[in-house]
């Protein structure tokens, strides 16, 4: 049995792990000025990390929940990852193989 590919249904694994892994990657991208920052002061924080990058971490967690909580971001993420699928199923090459660049000496 071949399976639809504009499909809506989604399984457990995709519901509970593939869309929200696209999620925190979608999130950090967005919050990049806040991993910049928090990534910044551990490196100059070295060992004392924990103690002087409270602020930093704090902002960063504040950032990266707002996007985990916010039902349209779930919804994005879920739409980009039933195109993928979608897609998948149609050709059978899975996007990251589709997205990689050819190299430049062909």
């Amino acid at each position: 049995m071949a399976l639809d590919p504009a499909e809506q249904h989604l399984r457990h694994v995709e519901k509970d792990v593939l869309i929200p892994k696209i999620m925190r990657e979608k999130a950090r991208e967005r919050c990049a000025e806040q991993v910049e920052d928090f990534t910044r002061c551990c490196k100059d924080s070295g060992i004392l990390m924990v103690v002087k990058c409270r602020k930093e971490n704090s902002a960063l967690k504040d950032c990266l929940t707002a996007y985990y909580n916010d039902p349209a971001f779930y919804e994005e993420c879920k739409l980009e990852y039933l195109k993928e699928r979608e897609e998948f199923r149609k050709t059978g090459v899975p996007t990251k193989k589709r997205l990689q660049k050819l190299p430049t000496n062909m």
